[in-house]
């Protein structure tokens, strides 16, 4: 945890705030610049802590943890004049004579509360974007990751000054703490349910949040899909971080032409990325593990009450926190696999006659964070897209949506709101601030000012019809 007490860090940041709020776009750029260079300086080190923490393989770090931070800053750096730059709108001719321009201004001092499932870029990230706006920030990420969060605190203290950026280590109660204060902004990553406590706080101070929740992501399968290659995206997004990423593939709907097929595809799959018997795949240096016995706990349950087949993987280490990936068939809708965000490396594959009853499917459950959708043909693609809701997502592919850093990545109701990433994280921490200048001397305007004589009344009645 930081040294200061938390009031004394907070009051310290709201002093800074205007001075950092002053900064120009070459100030900022020299801070993610710092930011940049660090992270590839101290490469190593993140590979190490993230290993300590639950055994990401070096080349998953860099892929999913450091490659989309460095991504997040080089689109800052490139396009940061240009967010900053006020934006003139154009005038009506009801207010001819004036010129109005939006500006985005800094919230001031941020909160961002970043989960354990990718503790540095659900961390770094949104800093990234606070930072271009010209905020002060104050980062709260999960006691599950405490080598990671050893890391950051080691970063971000030879970085910035407290007052600017600062690192808040604890458990819940720290996380209580923080959100008594009245920030100006708060960004969440996490589960829906603490998210419902994270919004009760932000109302009390009436403070502005950014949700970026969970939920259950489906894969749509038409019967015309590629197959073999549908498999491997599927494959990859559900076995990167062992299931433990918010926008992993949850659970499958598939043609039921095609249902065997795809299992089989599957099978394949999983066993190219990590080895062809259970004892390679427990072997594997490239399968990460669940991240705590509580996790691990929780997804054994799930296996074993979700009344479905297990025909691939399923074996489980309570030692190490391994499990294997399980492809999970004729599983019940109603068995709690399908009704709570699994967040690990369980696939349930769900037979639908057609693309409709998939529809249906999804459309009768809570709005989902990401939706894919394979198909050889564009306009059912499309058509799926068109008549479902999520927050992101694919079109035959996963996950890439959400290391797009042109996309803008969030939820739909339960599964969040506000957006993220490259510009619309740059705006999710700013305020637009719309400012008219009119002439100092006569304007349109004054011929409607009272008193309202005959000739104002036919000003009026001139700008309803035509202006």
């Amino acid at each position: 945890m930081t040294s200061a007490p938390l009031d004394a860090l907070f009051a310290r940041q709201q002093g800074a705030r205007w001075r950092v709020a002053a900064t120009s776009a070459d100030q900022r750029k020299a801070k993610l610049r710092a930011l940049l260079d660090a992270l590839m300086a101290h490469r190593a080190e993140a590979q190490a802590a993230l290993a300590a923490d639950f055994r990401k393989s070096p080349e998953e770090v860099d892929l999913t943890e450091l490659y989309p931070v460095i991504s997040e800053i080089k689109d800052a750096l490139r396009h940061l004049p240009r967010w900053m730059r006020p934006r003139k709108v154009p005038t009506p001719m009801g207010l001819f004579g004036s010129s109005s321009t939006i500006v985005h201004e800094p919230k001031g001092v941020v909160l961002i509360i970043s989960p354990w499932n990718y503790p540095i870029y659900l961390s770094l990230g949104p800093l990234v974007s606070a930072l271009a706006a010209g905020n002060c920030a104050v980062l709260k990420p999960s006691e599950f990751t405490p080598h990671t969060t050893a890391f950051l605190q080691k970063l971000l203290t030879g970085l910035f000054p407290e007052e600017e950026v600062a690192l808040v280590e604890g458990d819940a109660e720290a996380a209580q703490a923080l959100l008594a204060l009245p920030f100006d902004h708060i960004f969440f990553t996490g589960s829906p349910a603490v998210g419902k406590v994270v919004m009760k706080a932000a109302a009390e101070h009436l403070t502005s949040v950014t949700l970026e929740l969970g939920g259950k992501s489906p894969v749509l399968v038409d019967a015309d899909a590629n197959l073999p290659e549908a498999a491997r995206k599927i494959a990859w997004g559900k076995g990167l971080n062992a299931g433990q990423t918010c926008v992993a593939p949850d659970y499958v709907l598939v043609h039921e032409r095609v249902h065997d097929a795809l299992v089989e595809e599957l099978k394949g799959a999983f066993t190219h990325f990590y080895g062809a018997d259970a004892a390679a795949r427990q072997a594997s240096p490239d399968l990460a593990r669940i991240i705590n016995d509580r996790h691990h706990g929780r997804l054994l349950r799930l296996l074993r009450e979700s009344r479905g087949l297990a025909v691939f993987g399923g074996e489980a280490d309570a030692v190490t926190n391994y499990l294997s990936p399980t492809l999970l068939t004729e599983v019940d809708p109603a068995s709690p696999v399908m009704q709570e965000e699994i967040f690990g490396p369980l696939l349930p594959i769900l037979k639908v006659k057609d693309l409709d009853e998939a529809v249906a499917f999804v459309n009768a459950r809570p709005k989902p964070l990401a939706l894919y959708v394979f198909s050889a043909s564009r306009r059912r693609a499309e058509d799926l897209v068109a008549r479902t809701t999520a927050g992101g997502g694919c079109i035959n592919d996963t996950i890439l949506h959400f290391a797009h850093t042109g996309l803008p990545t969030g939820g739909v109701n339960t599964s969040g709101f506000g957006k993220a990433h490259g510009v619309h994280g740059f705006e999710a921490f700013s305020n637009a601030r719309g400012i008219l200048r009119q002439r100092t001397r006569f304007s349109a305007i004054q011929l409607m000012y009272p008193p309202y004589t005959g000739f104002v009344r036919r000003m009026i009645d001139l700008t309803l019809r035509y202006f």
